[in-house]
């Protein structure tokens, strides 16, 4: 009399065992998170934490690494509805490398699956402080323009790169990890777009 319930029980656990599962494998490394700015009011939605590129031709960062480095992450500004994208880079120059300023027109290109697109420098909004902690005090770090299409094919593309000219005009790249476009879907999806 008691087997039916046991084979109802297990059916459950079975169920919620593989839902969690599920949604444990969706959130992934880095996650997208929100806050709220407390002198602005805005909500303020980002990733945890923003993405590495590393230099081409250069293997995965360690603590004791000398190799130039770049961090992108995606912002959205929500200012009682008035919505307001960008993308927030941050370059890391090792010792033996000399970088424009990133904040020169052309000094830094976004590269979606070897297309490029070119980067318009933006001014965020008057915040306390911005959504992504700068990695290196002696590192560059600026705002460009961003829409939901040129974030959408960021999200869709596997190569993701960011050239950067250093010293002489000479183009630097920077090339994401290969599921950091997993990593935008995810922002995607969590702000609604």
């Amino acid at each position: 009399m008691h087997q039916p319930h046991r084979q109802y029980s297990a059916v459950i656990l079975y169920l919620s065992l593989a839902l969690l599962s599920g949604c444990s494998s969706y959130e992934g490394s880095i996650k997208p998170a929100e806050s709220q700015d407390e002198n602005s009011g805005m909500t303020v939605g980002s990733l945890e934490k923003p993405l590495l590129l590393v230099q081409n031709g250069q293997s995965a960062l360690t603590p004791e690494s000398h190799v130039s480095s770049a961090y992108l992450g995606p912002v959205e500004w929500d200012n009682m509805g008035a919505i307001s994208l960008a993308l927030w880079v941050h370059l890391v120059p090792a010792n033996d490398w000399q970088f424009d300023d990133i904040k020169a027109p052309g000094a830094v290109a976004l590269a979606l699956d070897g297309a490029g697109h070119a980067l318009k420098l933006a001014q965020p909004p008057a915040a306390t402080r911005g959504p992504y902690r700068p990695i290196a005090s002696w590192g560059q770090t600026a705002y460009f323009e961003l829409d939901v299409d040129t974030l959408r094919r960021m999200a869709a593309s596997h190569d993701i790169e960011l050239i950067f000219k250093a010293a002489g005009g000479t183009p630097v790249r920077f090339a994401a990890a290969p599921d950091a476009h997993e990593t935008l879907e995810r922002f995607l999806h969590a702000r609604g777009y």
